[in-house]
């Protein structure tokens, strides 16, 4: 039998990522806001892995009472993950998913999903089992730009898409110019918060392609309103003006 798998969070994308450890025959532990993990821990020793489905709220507290025995077999999941929010952790492995999963529907793929780190080729043959392409990443630096792709694929159709609604496609088609003004800002932003020159061009092309891998992509999700107010609770913190992001906020308030 093959070693089990404990995942942390049994939500909607818990239980994708469950569905393919069991096609590939790994036994699945669910960990849930219930049980104590460091119980689980104590009878589940040598997990193959250990992935943290939480949301990102929950996250970091998650991570801070995380078993000594599970930090070297984590997997990251979350939307508006950077390299700093990790960097303390051992051989951690990071997917950044670009699949959905909505209550009462089957996944949704909008393009492969890129990961990187020791449980990556794991989460590869896993998620191969539902017909959901992984991307194995060779370096490191490949992956912060993947996750800064994500945050500004995020977070500009959620901001952006607080004024103007509707989908991804609309958005570009219609929105361009609202559009391009909060992704300028938000990479401004990443690139603050990761120390890094970042090349606007290429991510901004990277979110194109994204939006056309699922056009009709609604833009506003029900975490919107708190993705704005994290950005500019991180421009302040930061000491950067998000004019656009701000003139949004003071628009829906």
């Amino acid at each position: 039998m093959k070693r089990p798998v404990a995942i942390i969070g049994v939500g909607e994308m818990g239980g994708v990522f469950a569905r393919g450890f069991l096609r590939r025959g790994h036994p699945v532990y669910p960990v849930t806001r219930q049980m104590s993990a460091a119980q689980v821990a104590a009878e589940l020793h040598e997990p193959e892995a250990v992935v943290v489905a939480v949301g990102e709220r929950d996250l970091q507290p998650v991570l801070e009472g995380m078993p000594e025995p599970w930090r070297s077999r984590l997997v990251l999941l979350q939307n508006e993950l950077l390299p700093a929010d990790f960097s303390h952790l051992p051989e951690v492995t990071v997917i950044s998913v670009w699949f959905e999963k909505k209550p009462g529907q089957d996944f949704k793929v909008i393009q492969p999903s890129p990961a990187y780190g020791p449980r990556a080729s794991l989460l590869e043959a896993a998620l191969a089992t539902l017909g959901i392409p992984v991307r194995v990443l060779q370096e490191e630096k490949e992956l912060m730009f993947e996750l800064v792709l994500k945050n500004l694929y995020i977070l500009t159709t959620n901001i952006a898409g607080l004024k103007a609604g509707g989908t991804v496609g609309e958005l570009w088609r219609d929105h361009r110019e609202l559009a391009q003004a909060v992704a300028e800002e938000v990479i401004t932003l990443q690139e603050r918060l990761t120390g890094e020159r970042l090349d606007h061009h290429a991510l901004i092309d990277a979110m194109l392609a994204a939006f056309e891998g699922d056009p009709e992509h609604k833009c506003m999700g029900r975490s919107a309103p708190a993705r704005l107010q994290r950005a500019l609770d991180h421009g302040r913190e930061q000491g950067i003006d998000l004019p656009t992001l701000a003139q949004i906020a003071s628009e829906i308030h």
